[in-house]
């Protein structure tokens, strides 16, 4: 039986909660360069931990997804805890992303190369996109095994290259690989 992309998702987080899914690191461990207010977009959402930490961080956040469950899971959440959050659930494409809209855009373990310029155009001038996906380059199985939705070495720098870097970390095989953040590429870059 085949399986689709939107009900495999949906199987996943049937059963899922906020506390398997932590925020990316690019995000937390960065949250200093947030803005204090604005439009942030939470792109490929899931179960919403990045969504949700944008939004209590005071920004007034969309979050985007195909899984019905998943954003179910979050509206629910983000009601009760009555955070500026609007989950959608949304089949993404480029033009779902209207230029200039956001002042922060997060992408979490998800890549559509056909999004990155759309992305990139969405962001306000001086927006922040946070971005963090799977590599070709891997130590361990973690992360999809289809070259499709694997980065090749700094391919982030070059499907962003019209935006300032203001972080990249891709630590690869290099070093004792039992430590550090691996199998990921992490990013953020400021549109001019």
């Amino acid at each position: 039986m085949i399986i689709s992309d939107k009900n495999k998702w949906d199987l996943r987080y049937l059963h899922a909660d906020h506390v398997q899914y932590p925020v990316a690191e690019v995000l937390s461990e960065n949250a200093y360069l947030l803005p204090q207010s604005g439009n942030a977009l939470d792109l490929a959402c899931g179960i919403g931990a990045n969504a949700i930490f944008l939004a209590s961080h005071g920004l007034t956040t969309v979050a985007w997804d195909s899984s019905n469950i998943a954003i179910k899971k979050l509206k629910d959440f983000a009601s009760g805890k009555k955070l500026p959050l609007t989950p959608e659930v949304l089949q993404i494409k480029p033009a779902n992303l209207k230029p200039t809209s956001y002042d922060v855009i997060v992408v979490s373990k998800f890549l559509d190369r056909d999004l990155c310029a759309n992305i990139t155009n969405s962001l306000k001038p001086g927006g922040l996109v946070f971005y963090q996906t799977f590599t070709q380059e891997k130590t361990t199985l973690q992360g999809p095994s289809n070259p499709d939705f694997l980065l090749a070495k700094n391919e982030l720098l070059n499907l962003f290259n019209s935006l300032n870097v203001i972080y990249y970390r891709e630590n690869g095989k290099l070093g004792s690989i039992s430590q550090g953040i691996r199998n990921q590429a992490l990013f953020i870059g400021q549109r001019s």
